[in-house]
């Protein structure tokens, strides 16, 4: 129980710098890792292959679907080539949280897209992307994990 209290006290003499936290401007290396995600995504909107497959560490690992990591070079750029193909539109309608520890980065955002399968039929999906970035030695970032189902748990308990 004293334990309890200390660990209480210690959250209430913290949360007014926590949340005071939140209007703060990025850092540089949050700013860098954030540019990383939208790099790679304008890539993909412009069905630059070469572009969003350099956004990423060699290996690295990508989930295109719910439980299926990819991590072959090959298959990623397969299932890259065949979302260019719809067109995709992305949206991050509430922004960006990046947390960057050292040369690791977090990267969390609730994302949109939108897009036109090949025969002219609308599609739209969402999700919640989680991906971890690592610092390169030039100062750049690239994804190491990519998982735009992140928020897929949470669908699954309710």
């Amino acid at each position: 129980m004293k334990h309890t209290i200390m660990w209480l006290t210690a959250l209430a003499l913290i949360m007014p710098q926590i949340s005071a936290a939140k209007g703060t401007k990025m850092s540089q290396d949050e700013q860098n890792a954030l540019a990383a995600i939208e790099t790679m995504t304008t890539a993909l909107q412009n069905k630059d292959l070469s572009g969003v497959m350099a956004s990423y560490e060699s290996p690295a690992t990508i989930v295109f679907e719910p439980g299926v990591p990819v991590s072959d070079p090959a298959q990623m750029e397969q299932m890259f080539g065949g979302m260019a193909l719809i067109e995709p539109v992305f949206e991050y309608p509430a922004g960006h949280e990046v947390i960057v520890n050292g040369d690791i980065a977090m990267h969390i955002a609730p994302w949109s897209m939108t897009g036109k399968t090949p025969d002219g039929q609308s599609i739209a999906q969402s999700g919640l992307s989680v991906a971890v970035l690592r610092k390169q030695s030039d100062g750049s970032w690239k994804m190491v994990i990519d998982n735009p189902h992140g928020g897929q748990l949470l669908s699954q308990g309710q």
